[in-house]
């Protein structure tokens, strides 16, 4: 248990931060991989498997932390409420890759940090900087035009970026151990997950708990592993290194799933993305001039 407990360098935290964005950077490629399966069953494949994985995980090495909070009904609530944003998340995100909206899917990652100063507003009673000000306006600016123009609200962008700021909330809120957090909300939602898939195999939908294809079967197994080492190595950078530090290594993801989408899938990048673009990325450059600045957020007395 030393080994798990050891604590990292600063190099260290920022090789985990790295590995792990790189992950979820690749993650288009591993889910359009998975074919033939509707994208609510692939969802629902990921979450009995992450919880199966994460389960024999949190046995392993925190399994005192695990049991105290199965103990606490009101925390339990909790997690089953961030068990259900997060299943969310990973539903539309998977919907956005098996449609091609890769890079509309990039663009929510984007506005997430945008979305995260809004809800801190909003919930939290924090004062915002000037510059967080205008980084949140020129976002909001980006997303009207491109609705406008393009004749489409990105409502993948919008609900993947707010379903993660809501789900980073209720995370910053209860202050718990990633990991078993983490399996526990995987289990509050695992039940309707599994029942799901044995009703879709035997009912008039003629889905089957497994496809024929053994390789697309594997691909849904290791779909817990894919989902937890990430969040692992993320948990451990934390541990080392900066929010702020991660804040900015955090645009490694989605600037590799758009150059995915456009360079491997062929997802068409016009002037409406062009600007809309432009404008949430001038937001978090001044979002992240606010940082460097040190004009953090406050809490309003």
């Amino acid at each position: 248990m030393s080994s798990i407990n050891k604590k990292l360098t600063y190099n260290q935290g920022i090789t985990y931060a790295v590995v792990s964005y790189l992950a979820w950077g690749l993650f288009p490629i591993f889910w359009k991989s998975i074919t033939g399966v509707p994208a609510v069953n692939v969802l629902a494949h990921r979450i009995v498997w992450s919880f199966a994985f994460l389960l024999i995980w949190v046995m392993i090495t925190n399994r005192q932390t695990f049991i105290s909070y199965l103990k606490q009904p009101k925390l339990l609530l909790r997690l089953g409420l961030a068990g259900l944003l997060i299943s969310a998340n990973w539903g539309i995100y998977i919907y956005a890759v098996a449609s091609n909206h890769i890079v509309e899917s990039g663009l929510g990652y984007y506005i997430n940090p945008l979305i995260n100063v809004l809800l801190g507003y909003v919930f939290l009673k924090e004062r915002l900087a000037p510059m967080q000000k205008i980084a949140v306006l020129l976002a909001l600016i980006g997303v009207l035009y491109f609705t406008i123009s393009y004749g489409k609200f990105p409502w993948i962008s919008i609900v993947l970026a707010t379903s993660f700021g809501l789900y980073g909330l209720l995370k910053k809120k209860a202050n718990l151990e990633s990991m078993p957090a983490l399996t526990i909300e995987t289990m509050m939602v695992f039940p309707f997950a599994l029942g799901f898939l044995i009703y879709s195999a035997n009912s008039s939908m003629a889905t089957p708990f497994f496809p024929s294809s053994n390789i697309t079967t594997i691909l849904l197994i290791l779909s817990g592993v894919v989902t937890a080492l990430p969040l692992f190595w993320f948990g451990k950078s934390a541990q080392a290194i900066p929010l702020s530090t991660i804040g900015f290594i955090q645009y490694i993801s989605p600037t590799l799933q758009i150059l995915i989408a456009i360079f491997v899938y062929g997802e068409t990048f016009g002037i409406e993305y062009i600007v809309c673009f432009a404008f949430v990325w001038a937001g978090l450059i001044c979002y992240t001039i606010s940082i460097l600045r040190g004009k953090k957020v406050t809490i309003a007395k």
